[in-house]
């Protein structure tokens, strides 16, 4: 697939507002927000074959994993579904990244269940409150304000959220109900109920784990056949590379199978998924209000509540991550601004179908570029797949055992723990500040984290704003080089090492700042160290250019 054109930026210049209204309403410009003008006219018989492959393929991983990550957010298991399937439509049109797949996601459920706490009304809710932020910063250009959540902060948050969530899911593989959702008491509450155990779970649970980790280090470890061997052995790999991509669904199904037999045979050794609504959700506005059990009604600024967290900005930031690695990968261009859009709308028409909020997901993403995806029109191949199975297999979720789902969820987000990045920000110590602060913080609440690891990041970076590193050399003049701009918060304790320097004898003192400079700080400084100066730079009051002052006792 050839890149997609980035959206046209703002043009410099003295062009007229006639200029200007024909630019905006350019075919180019509807290009940039219509992406699929870019690749679809240039569409080929080929591609369609591959991305029906790869959209199907996509499809029988995300039945499974939104059928486990509702699990996850507290939410009956039909929700996963109702999440899954908007995202492909959506993409089609609005995306940049031909790999990147929408729906719902092991950490986004984790973050959906911190703040609804199981209520799928305030779910729904919640998922047009991160696709209306999601939309407005994309429409105002805001996609940059991403790059202040660094690197550790979003490695502590997944390593934290990924052990959250793993040890959420040993209560489903014991067979234990009734255990708290809070980590800690989650903790306490599974090994003191521990001699409660469900054998039959246990050994579901841990086969289907075994199953699990077994096909997937099969398929890492499986060679790409040249075009030398024969055509039986080639057949072959792609049959073990098949089974292995869809290993999550043929494991769930065998699972549904086995606890239907014992079922039929009267003999229930495994905890069920049980009852679920069947069919298509229905197309309505979201609720703007709830009425309990017990007629009291929640009005909407209540509910509006869950705002307050930075569950949309973390979805942004996921997805974002996850389009600049695939197009890196695969050697093509995204826009970082409409792809916020694209997950902004998806959010937002979401909420129409009883959706909770959904971000890119890594797993899913890898699979569709591993299978050859062509264009984002893979998308809708998934999403079909999902409404199939709406509308037809909901009765046969039913006997999914808990075990089984349980086994999904922990083997997709064993990935996200990479100890070898820990070992990175183990010798890097300004890293692992912010990473153990978002890790640790996390276990308490998650959104805890994000906001603690930010803040010592935000931190972290004004300090180095306002003590910029200066070099000193002494050979005979003694010269002052800072190696980033002046700015206000710098400015006093520049003032004390030029006027501690300057003073140590009669000499002459050579400030050269290799950034940028403003003028009035350049004035100030030989005033308020009563030192005469003499001060090169140009006219304008920020100077684009290196400034060189010169101060003496």
């Amino acid at each position: 697939m050839e890149p997609l054109l980035d959206r046209p930026g703002p043009q410099i210049g003295r062009s007229s507002l006639g200029e200007r209204m024909t630019s905006c309403c350019s075919y180019r410009t509807l290009q940039a927000w219509l992406p699929i003008l870019t690749w679809l006219p240039k569409y080929r018989l080929s591609w369609l074959q591959m991305d029906l492959i790869a959209g199907l393929t996509v499809g029988l991983t995300t039945v499974p994993q939104a059928l486990a990550y509702a699990e996850v957010a507290g939410l009956p298991v039909q929700y996963g579904l109702y999440s899954a399937f908007m995202g492909g439509f959506i993409y089609t049109f609005l995306g940049t990244s031909k790999d990147v797949t929408l729906g719902p996601t092991a950490i986004m459920s984790l973050l959906c269940a911190s703040y609804v706490g199981g209520d799928p009304v305030r779910a729904v809710l919640l998922s047009l409150i991160c696709g209306t932020i999601q939309t407005a910063m994309a429409l105002l250009r805001l996609g940059f304000l991403l790059d202040f959540i660094s690197f550790p902060v979003i490695k502590g948050f997944t390593c934290a959220a990924a052990v959250t969530i793993g040890f959420g899911q040993v209560k489903n593989v014991l067979g234990l109900k009734d255990i708290p959702h809070e980590f800690f008491l989650q903790v306490y509450y599974t090994f003191y109920r521990i001699p409660e155990t469900r054998i039959g779970d246990v050994v579901l649970g841990l086969l289907c784990l075994c199953l699990l980790v077994t096909l997937q280090w099969m398929k890492s470890t499986l060679e790409p056949p040249s075009e030398q061997e024969a055509l039986l052995t080639r057949a072959a790999h792609s049959l073990v590379w098949g089974i292995a991509t869809v290993r999550n669904a043929l494991v769930v199904v065998a699972a549904s199978f086995l606890a239907f037999s014992w079922n039929a045979f009267g003999s229930p050794v495994f905890t069920i998924t049980g009852k679920t609504s069947q069919g298509l959700p229905p197309f309505r506005a979201p609720p703007l209000f709830e009425t309990t059990p017990n007629g009291t009604s929640i009005s909407f600024g209540e509910i509006i509540e869950v705002s307050d967290r930075p569950i949309g900005i973390e979805s942004c930031h996921i997805e974002d991550g996850i389009s600049k690695k695939s197009s890196s990968q695969n050697d093509y261009r995204i826009n970082a601004n409409q792809e916020l859009f694209a997950i902004g709308l998806t959010n937002i028409m979401g909420s129409f179908v009883s959706a909770y909020p959904v971000t890119g997901s890594f797993g899913r993403t890898a699979v569709n570029s591993q299978t050859g995806v062509c264009t984002p029109a893979g998308g809708i191949v998934t999403g079909v797949v999902v409404l199939l199975s709406l509308a037809f297999l909901m009765p046969a979720f039913y006997y999914i055992p808990k075990a089984s789902l349980a086994a999904v969820i922990i083997c997709a987000v064993a990935p996200l723990v990479d100890y070898r990045v820990v070992m990175q920000f183990w010798r890097i110590q300004l890293d692992l500040v912010p990473f153990l602060i978002t890790f640790l913080l996390s276990f308490w609440e998650v959104q805890y984290g994000i906001v603690g690891g930010v803040v010592v990041s935000g931190l972290m970076l004004l300090y180095n704003v306002a003590r910029p590193s200066i070099k000193v050399c002494d050979h005979g003049v003694l010269v002052m080089e800072l190696d980033s701009g002046l700015s206000f918060p710098s400015t006093e304790y520049l003032n004390t090492v030029l006027y501690t320097q300057a003073l140590q004898g009669k000499r002459v003192c050579v400030f050269w700042n290799a950034g940028t400079l403003f003028m009035w700080e350049a004035i100030r400084l030989p005033r308020e160290t009563n030192l005469s100066s003499s001060c090169v730079c140009p006219p304008s009051l920020l100077s684009p250019l290196p400034v060189s002052l010169s101060l003496s006792s």
